[in-house]
């Protein structure tokens, strides 16, 4: 039962999915201190260390089965949390506590523990990733040629089509997804580096033996299935790691903010919609209204998301010398609050791009409301063709066009230039033309063919490379 007398985090309870929250578990946390303490043992007896295989298995049979009640009991005495596991663990398998964590300082653990769950946590971000590209991919196509009215300072522009914007969308998504694979191809361990990174007390096991102690961090790191390591490091991590991930975070967040705000416009145009469920109340007062409430979340989301970033570059440039620990209380908040935060980004996004509603004929009825007067030079020209004096036809048009435009401002009715054209004999050449001039989809240049180019050379070999990982959906938990 939810204890509601305490704070409860939304990230959790609202947002984020439970694949997401299991990921930065304490659970998962301590499991891999215990894999990584069991990897380092193991590679230390390899390689001549007086470990016997006894005590690595008595560790491995207690790998999963942790003590939490005496870890913390420990920790309330030594106010240390790697210490307290390392005696918890030690009560378990007693036969190898003497050389459990042998050699090794806290960050061992630690550091290697929170990049393993870093890494993992991106590989989710991934797949939802791809998949909200996959989605975004198949709205672009089934749009490629219904033209809209395009916008540039939210006034309206030239003509696009729907698809050709969705794949303004996809290609903000595409820049993250390479920003993303950059992060994951110049991943590393901290690995085996001792105290203060020197790997002194290393030297000391092995008499000596620096290739011995290269060889170690070697095992260890295979071992836990990787096979990077940091070059140098103090006694963490290089914290602007930490920055550098946010920032990939951050800007998977931009991109989400920019399709929600999108939505949101479209959906006050009533052009398109995010998914409304037949129960669904948008407004406790307004029984009419319809929000967009999983666009705003989206934005709201991100925005916090966007933030984060500032945070870690302080935490790295306030690093002294090999360590300080003002990090620790922080980059606990802010490395899992930003990846629960953007999964539930996702989960949104996911949901809103395979379920959007495109109201074609609002989309044709304000397009119909702009175009004659961005035909106007099309027109002219065809007069032209037939004889007519361009300077004049110019004035003509650009007097009738302002009487258009007060007829839909000051009256508050139709744009009737098309009307006024009709009436006038300086336009008599293309009466009968005007219909054809007036076809939308003559107005959208190579948009539809750019959807396609685009989808097919920049965007299909991408979900190629994660065909294993397509077919997710989004749930919106509340």
């Amino acid at each position: 039962m939810t204890d509601n007398s305490v704070y409860a985090n939304p990230l959790i309870t609202r947002y984020a999915s439970k694949q997401m929250a299991e990921a930065f578990s304490d659970d998962k946390r301590f499991r891999l201190w215990r894999r990584l303490w069991i990897a380092l043992a193991e590679a230390e007896m390899e390689l001549g260390l007086n470990i016997t295989p006894g005590q690595i298995a008595e560790m491995k049979k207690y790998a999963d089965d942790i003590n939490y009640e005496v870890a913390e009991k420990y920790e309330r005495q030594v106010r240390h949390d790697v210490m307290a596991h390392v005696k918890a663990f030690g009560d378990q398998a007693k036969s190898a506590m003497p050389i459990i964590h042998l050699g090794a300082t806290s960050c061992f653990v630690d550091c290697n523990s929170e990049l393993i769950i870093i890494s993992d946590a991106l590989k989710i971000i991934k797949a939802k990733l791809v998949n909200v590209m996959d989605k975004l991919k198949a709205f672009a196509l089934r749009y490629k040629d219904l033209p809209t009215l395009g916008f540039t300072h939210l006034q309206p522009a030239q003509l696009t089509t729907v698809g050709k914007r969705a794949t303004l969308w996809l290609q903000d998504l595409m820049m993250d997804y390479e920003n993303l694979v950059n992060l994951e191809n110049s991943f590393k361990l901290r690995g085996v580096k001792g105290t203060t990174g020197t790997q002194a007390s290393f030297m000391e096991l092995f008499n000596g033996d620096g290739e011995k102690v290269k060889e170690l961090e070697r095992r260890v790191v295979k071992k836990m299935g990787y096979d990077k390591v940091y070059g140098v490091t103090g006694q963490t991590y290089p914290r602007k790691f930490d920055y550098n991930v946010l920032c990939v975070l951050s800007q998977i967040a931009q991109s989400a903010y920019k399709f929600s705000n999108d939505i949101r416009i479209l959906q006050n145009m009533k052009e398109i919609e995010e998914p409304f469920e037949k129960s669904q109340i948008g407004s406790s007062a307004m029984a009419y209204k319809r929000n967009p409430m999983r666009s705003e979340r989206m934005g709201s989301l991100a925005r916090f998301v966007i933030s984060l970033p500032v945070n870690s570059a302080v935490t790295a440039s306030t690093q002294w010398f090999e360590r300080t620990l003002d990090d620790s209380a922080n980059r606990r908040i802010v490395n899992a609050h930003a990846f629960l935060a953007l999964d539930g980004i996702l989960n949104i996004y996911l949901n809103v791009s395979e379920n959007l509603v495109v109201y074609d004929k609002v989309i044709a009825k304000h397009i119909a409301a702009e175009l004659p007067f961005m035909a106007t030079e099309n027109i002219m020209m065809e007069c032209v063709k037939a004889g007519g004096n361009r300077q004049e036809l110019h004035e003509r048009i650009r007097v009738l066009s302002m009487e258009a435009g007060r007829n839909v401002k000051e009256r508050g009715l139709d744009n009737n230039l098309i009307e006024l054209i009709k009436a006038d004999d300086m336009f008599a050449p293309v009466k009968d033309k005007l219909s054809d001039i007036l076809d939308a989809k003559k107005f959208i240049g190579r948009a539809p063919e750019q959807v396609e180019e685009f989808v097919s050379a920049e965007i299909d070999p991408i979900l190629a490379d994660n065909a294993d990982v397509l077919g997710l959906s989004g749930e919106v938990k509340v």
